[in-house]
């Protein structure tokens, strides 16, 4: 998107590709279908040590700007749900749209190229195994640590620090989580089963540097190492790694209201509830492990409270492998939020999730790359 954009300006522009094709993370993303964007983009779907920095960037580039350009090109989508857009066809389809747009402004794209060195004096020199290449400006665009398998690495943030930037720690987000030995012989083995569920964590209520929309209404995934699902990515995200995730297994429904309402008491009057609202083979463990204690009101509050409090400590998360984007990354501070130029390096910028932003599920990282990398395409 910044090459285009660049290119655009009568730019001369090179892509350096260190994979053997450009996109890769877009051609796996969305199930081989690449939820490209997302219609409800706003600030607070994203999370930073500056959650004002992504502001202009998202306002200067929206979704409906990449929804035209999908367009121009005749791709075929749909809204999925929660306003994700994924392509009919293939991811491979948008890969191929910014492919046609680069060639069209000019753009050289070079794959399979490593970069072994990088000096800056007056300009930037980028060493490779067989050429050195120079310009004036110089845009990272190298993504952070997850999934390593297609070629995540730390050269982002290593050539920040090169330049004295400062970097946010990164971890993993979108992540699946895992359970205590304790909880996975409690759970484990319901692997494939699956809850709707509100996910939300304390760690998030209590930083203020998160946003408020720090609870997700989605489905939750017991694996054979802990949970995963959509609700599940998205907290992750927000997870400090110590304190406890926040489960609301009944969204919405008061089950002991309903039995007193009905004047039903008793256990097996609360089983039979409990199986119309999550699956059975879930209610049937739960209750193994937290029966009802009797008929009384308090005892009908109390398994309320439980069934929309639950709360599970895990261990951890599965890490960068598994995980989905990277949080952290080059700090937001050290960055001009209009252009995405470095502060203290003159034409040196940098764009997308080697950035200290990062997204939620469900396409907003992808319109992050593209709302950052246009900034810069049109500040290079």
């Amino acid at each position: 998107m910044c090459a285009i954009e660049a290119g655009k300006r009568r730019r001369r522009v090179l892509v350096l590709e260190r994979a053997d094709r450009i996109g890769k993370k877009i051609l796996i993303s969305g199930g081989g279908r690449c939820n490209f964007t997302n219609l409800h983009t706003a600030p607070d779907n994203f999370l930073s040590a500056n959650p004002h920095f992504a502001k202009s960037a998202l306002a200067r580039y929206t979704p409906a700007d990449f929804i035209r350009l999908v367009e121009k090109h005749g791709i075929a989508y749909h809204e999925k749900k929660l306003g994700q857009l994924f392509c009919d066809r293939a991811s491979s389809d948008i890969t191929a749209m910014l492919e046609q747009e680069c060639r069209e402004a000019g753009v050289e794209i070079r794959c399979t190229t490593k970069i072994k060195e990088l000096k800056e004096d007056g300009q930037f020199t980028v060493q490779t195994e067989d050429a050195a290449f120079a310009a004036p400006s110089l845009i990272v665009a190298t993504g952070g640590l997850s999934i390593a398998k297609i070629g995540a690495t730390s050269f982002g943030y290593d050539l920040a620090r090169q330049f004295g930037l400062k970097i946010v720690p990164p971890r993993a987000a979108l992540v699946p989580l895992v359970f205590s030995e304790r909880d996975r012989k409690r759970w484990c083995d319901l692997a494939g089963v699956s809850i709707e569920v509100i996910a939300s964590t304390s760690s998030a209520n209590r930083n203020p540097k998160h946003n408020t929309k720090a609870a997700f209404r989605e489905n939750m995934l017991f694996t054979h190492r802990g949970i995963s699902g959509p609700a599940i990515l998205q907290v992750s995200s927000y997870w400090d790694g110590k304190d406890s995730i926040c489960l609301d297994l009944a969204p919405g429904r008061g089950l002991g209201t309903e039995l007193l309402t009905q004047g039903n008491r008793d256990p097996s009057s609360w089983k039979t509830l409990l199986r119309e609202v999550v699956p059975r083979r879930f209610a049937d463990r739960w209750l193994q492990i937290y029966p009802l204690a009797g008929n009384s009101d308090r005892a009908l509050a109390a398994a309320e409270r439980q069934l929309h409090g639950w709360e599970l400590r895990p261990d951890e998360a599965e890490g960068y492998g598994k995980a989905e984007v990277t949080a952290g990354g080059v700090d937001t501070d050290e960055l001009s939020a209009q252009t995405m130029e470095a502060r203290k390096v003159r034409g040196l910028f940098f764009i997308g999730e080697v950035v200290d932003v990062t997204g939620q599920l469900g396409g907003f990282n992808f319109q992050w790359a593209w709302a950052s990398g246009f900034c810069a395409g049109q500040a290079v």
